[in-house]
């Protein structure tokens, strides 16, 4: 069945699972998850475990995954990590799906989930094909916006060519920095990842593997989207589940 999706919005279950009342026991899911990952524990037999306790379903267990990490992941992130007020005068290199399909999202009002690295995630995937959506362009030109005012020299956007329809979106991203006159460049690579972690610039992502293994990074996506909720531009349907006490659980022997 074609995909005619017009917007990167939220799934038909979000509003109920991702609901209020649900957000303590997917906080506390989270602080066990990391927990158990701080002690060496198998990522899938922990999620399943913490999942089972909680009786979370299919996207509430992936909300919880992408949120969580363990202790040492977060203080190497934290380590590496820049704030936007030092990227004035450098250029920086852009995890182009996964910065523009969160953006995207938060602004079709799908869930955009507050993990405990302060990285802004979602629950969208391509799969490996990458639909243009109504938001498409409105995310380049606010994320292009945003990064121009912290003063970068230049950017390079990185998107995944195996991806389908990847070429489409580079001649996309082509058009508009020829029409702003943006100081950008944009890639294809068959691994943007290992570009990603072997740059000497820093990385705005939120992907986890390439945080774990990157030099600098910034937290880009949060930022953008934190922009836009403080001007009053557009309503972000955030989930905080940052468990900021996740270091003090005791729901997990």
């Amino acid at each position: 069945m074609p995909d005619t999706r017009k917007h990167r919005g939220p799934h038909p279950d979000d509003l109920r699972i991702f609901s209020g009342a649900k957000r303590e026991d997917l906080r506390r899911a989270v602080v066990d998850y990391s927990l158990l990952l701080s002690r060496g524990y198998a990522e899938k037999s922990s999620l399943k475990l913490v999942g089972d306790h909680f009786a979370l379903t299919e996207r509430q267990r992936l909300a919880v995954m992408r949120s969580a990490c363990s202790d040492e992941q977060l203080a190497r992130r934290r380590a590496k990590e820049l704030e936007v007020g030092q990227l004035a005068g450098r250029a920086l290199e852009i995890d182009g799906y996964n910065l523009l399909i969160t953006t995207e999202s938060a602004l079709s009002g799908a869930p955009i989930f507050v993990g405990r690295d302060g990285c802004m995630r979602d629950l969208s995937g391509i799969h490996g094909s990458y639909r243009k959506v109504t938001e498409t362009i409105p995310a380049i030109e606010l994320i292009a916006r945003y990064v121009l005012s912290l003063g970068v020299t230049h950017v390079r956007w990185l998107f995944d060519s195996p991806v389908s329809n990847s070429g489409r979106l580079k001649t996309l991203v082509g058009e508009l920095i020829a029409k702003h006159g943006w100081p950008f460049e944009v890639e294809l690579d068959v691994n943007p990842d290992k570009l990603l972690i072997a740059s000497d610039k820093p990385v705005a992502t939120s992907d986890s593997n390439i945080l774990d293994e990157c030099g600098q990074w910034v937290n880009m996506t949060a930022r953008v989207i934190r922009s836009e909720m403080e001007a009053g531009t557009v309503a972000v349907n955030l989930v905080d589940l940052s468990a900021s006490h996740a270091n003090n659980s005791e729901h997990v022997p």
